[in-house]
């Protein structure tokens, strides 16, 4: 699968949930992984927990059988620098601290092949400040995967101002090969998911300390509602289908009762004003024909209609 992007060995540093689930991602893709984590007899114990969370995933029936002896590709190295020896992809998952970051990435550089792609899989450090810890700049970005990595389609690719746009292009074809949906993003504070993902805590917390609802209900609002149709379409696409002269309405009642900070930004103000509200004027933030526009309300439908059943066999 993976031989057009020329990479069939791996590095892991970190065996923890993530550098677990990236080594069983890689190894059922077919390359040879090495996992190091703090000393050889936890890089030992890591093998044993890998097996066993595989093991468990086969018997669920999540993966078939055969997964098992590819799990075996997976092996413990002494050291970092016997792991990263003969990489040629190196993935640093070590816990979110810029000082352990730096010594793992320094080490993993200092001895990996001249040719091998340094990741880090940091969730919100910036990657130019990481970028700072290794020699080869420009074969260094960020891999940010997320839990459970094994199932979780994403990954945020992250280039330093340093990477080359070749490294970049190779590690995306890379994770296209192994099934993931690779998306490049600019390094900023939380990049764009975590960014997303805490306003989004941050107001189902703000709801609750309102009065407005239980932890518990704001979680079946989210759930059932647009939760619902997160899984098919992201912000831009909901809004367009929605209507962005709705969502302009709905934003001035919100910084009426919420503050300035709701208001509508310019930005989609324009939008609006040009005559771009969304699917029923053929143009938003996506542009559609009519045929487009035919064909992506009545998929919407059948996307909902199979979610909505698939639903109802995991009851809440």
């Amino acid at each position: 699968m993976t031989e057009d992007v020329k990479l069939q060995r791996a590095a892991i540093i970190g065996a923890g949930t993530m550098g677990l689930g990236v080594a069983e991602c890689f190894a059922l893709a077919g390359l040879d992984v090495l996992l190091a984590d703090e000393t050889p007899d936890a890089s030992q114990q890591a093998l044993g927990r890998l097996s066993q969370r595989v093991r468990g995933q086969v018997e669920a029936g999540l993966l078939p059988q055969a997964a098992v002896k590819a799990a075996s590709r997976v092996g413990a190295a002494a050291d970092i620098a016997s792991a990263v020896a003969s990489a040629d992809l190196v993935f640093e998952a070590a816990p979110e601290r810029i000082d352990i970051k730096r010594d793992v990435l320094a080490a993993a550089d200092a001895h990996a092949p001249a040719d091998a792609i340094v990741a880090t899989n940091t969730s919100s450090l910036p990657i130019d400040d990481l970028a700072a810890f290794v020699k080869r700049k420009e074969r260094f970005l960020g891999l940010h995967w997320f839990n459970p990595p094994e199932w979780t389609p994403a990954v945020e690719v992250i280039p330093s101002a340093h990477t080359d746009p070749e490294i970049l292009a190779r590690a995306r074809e890379f994770l296209l090969a192994i099934g993931k949906k690779p998306a490049t993003v600019a390094s900023g504070p939380g990049f764009v998911a975590n960014r997303i993902q805490f306003a989004l805590f941050r107001e189902a917390l703000a709801c609750v300390e309102d009065g407005l609802a239980t932890p518990q209900e704001v979680d079946e609002v989210v759930r059932s509602s647009f939760g619902f149709r997160l899984p098919f379409y992201g912000p831009f696409q909901i809004a367009d289908m929605a209507g962005l002269d709705v969502y302009v309405s709905i934003m001035d009642v919100l910084s009426q009762g919420l503050g300035a900070d709701w208001e509508a930004p310019k930005s989609l103000r324009d939008i609006v004003v040009e005559g771009r509200l969304g699917t029923k004027a053929l143009a938003g933030f996506y542009e559609y024909s009519e045929d487009e526009r035919a064909a992506l309300l009545i998929e919407r439908d059948k996307r909902y209609a199979a979610l909505s059943q698939l639903l109802g066999e995991f009851p809440q």
